[in-house]
């Protein structure tokens, strides 16, 4: 893991670059930023006055400047996983997922039993509370425990159940705005209330680890449905009779689409073919990763269940067939969606950090660099290697990469 120091605000800093912004990609560009907000991004040449005096960060001189990347769906790292998320765990996996380019996320859970997920919700609340140092974490995702049977990949099955509103009720009124996705089945027992339920309450709906028929994906979509948790893995595939879920996420503009650009959970031609399908804004880059992201080969858990990890790849201990996750990072997912899929950096940085920070309603906030919006900002090489990172306009510094 790489070693991360974080330095004092600066009153005011400039950082000279390429610089990716809404309107493209900018050859001669700087950034200003001060204290937590960025106050300009655009042609060095027309930079304001006002600024023109504030000291060139020595960190941020040369290469692209890009937005920092948003991950939705993360499950740790560094050793360290969010079902067991006491204030040391959090610090470790924010600190970790920050040296590689992510600079907000949403802590990620797995189907386990109630009092667990309580526990996950209440430590997570209370970090966010005290602070957060590294990473920041926007809320909390549930991935389950309201999923198929049939498709649990690696999620305990001894903890599905059935959608249960009351749950949510009561974890929204205990801790309002924390949780800010759910993925569930959406063919099974009282999904689609759920669904309306979650959307009235500006969570996002996102199907995964389901049976659903293509149909049955559709009549979800009308009830809400805005998502697709990690494309492909875990949902019944698209065949020319019978589309699917995988097939219905393709087609359904309403319902934006997770990928794992790892070369490993789908075949990059598979990507390109959901990025031709799906608009700009509904493809979202994540990471799915566990807590053996950033360490060696070797056994390690995924909440309550055993994994191996050989070559970098993630399966379950007992069943070696299913994968648990990933050991992906942002920084190799977006250099994977550039350099092997095809993507323009336009294209890969909305997939990581815009289309992601509309899913969290924090598109005014962050995922472009524009005045007015965080100084979460990324410095890149000609390669894609990372370099830099800055969270709230504060630099953090790393071997990274």
């Amino acid at each position: 893991m790489a070693e991360i120091m974080t330095e004092t605000e600066f009153s005011g800093q400039l950082l000279y670059g390429k610089v990716l912004t809404p309107a493209g990609l900018i050859a001669d560009g700087v950034v200003a930023v001060s204290g937590e907000q960025i106050h300009y991004a655009g042609e060095a040449a027309w930079l304001p006055d006002a600024y023109a005096e504030w000291p060139a960060n020595g960190q941020g001189q040369g290469g692209l400047l890009i937005p920092g990347f948003v991950d939705v769906h993360v499950h740790g790292g560094a050793g360290y996983d969010f079902m067991y998320s006491d204030s040391r765990a959090l610090d470790t996996i924010t600190r970790f997922h920050a040296s590689q380019g992510t600079t907000t996320m949403l802590a990620t859970t797995m189907t386990a039993a109630k009092p667990e997920i309580d526990r996950v919700l209440a430590e997570v609340d209370a970090y966010r509370t005290a602070g957060m140092p590294y990473a920041r974490l926007a809320g909390v995702h549930l991935e389950g425990p309201f999923i198929s049977q049939k498709w649990p990949g690696a999620q305990n099955p001894e903890h599905i159940v059935p959608a249960n509103i009351g749950w949510l009720e009561a974890w929204e009124e205990q801790y309002p705005g924390l949780i800010r996705q759910v993925t569930l089945a959406p063919e099974r027992e009282g999904a689609l209330e759920a669904i309306s339920w979650l959307r009235k309450h500006g969570i996002t709906a996102a199907l995964g680890h389901t049976n659903a028929t293509f149909e049955e994906v559709i009549a979800a979509a009308d009830a809400g449905l805005n998502q697709a948790v990690h494309m492909y893995n875990a949902m019944t595939p698209l065949h020319h009779r019978k589309p699917g879920t995988a097939g219905a996420v393709m087609f359904d503009d309403r319902i934006r689409a997770e990928i794992i650009a790892d070369g490993i959970h789908v075949h990059p031609a598979a990507i390109r073919i959901v990025t031709r399908l799906k608009n700009k804004a509904n493809l979202l880059l994540i990471t799915d990763a566990m807590s053996a992201t950033g360490l060696d080969d070797g056994e390690y858990m995924i909440g309550d269940l055993p994994v191996m990890v050989s070559g970098g790849v993630a399966t379950l201990k007992e069943h070696p067939e299913s994968l648990a996750g990933s050991t992906l990072t942002m920084i190799r997912g977006f250099r994977y969606l550039v350099q092997e899929v095809g993507l323009s950096l336009q294209e890969a940085s909305q997939a990581a950090s815009l289309t992601p920070a509309i899913s969290l309603g924090l598109q005014r906030t962050i995922g472009t660099l524009e005045a007015g919006k965080r100084g979460d900002i990324l410095r890149l090489d000609d390669q894609l290697n990372l370099h830099g990172v800055w969270i709230n306009g504060r630099v953090i510094t790393a071997a990274i990469d």
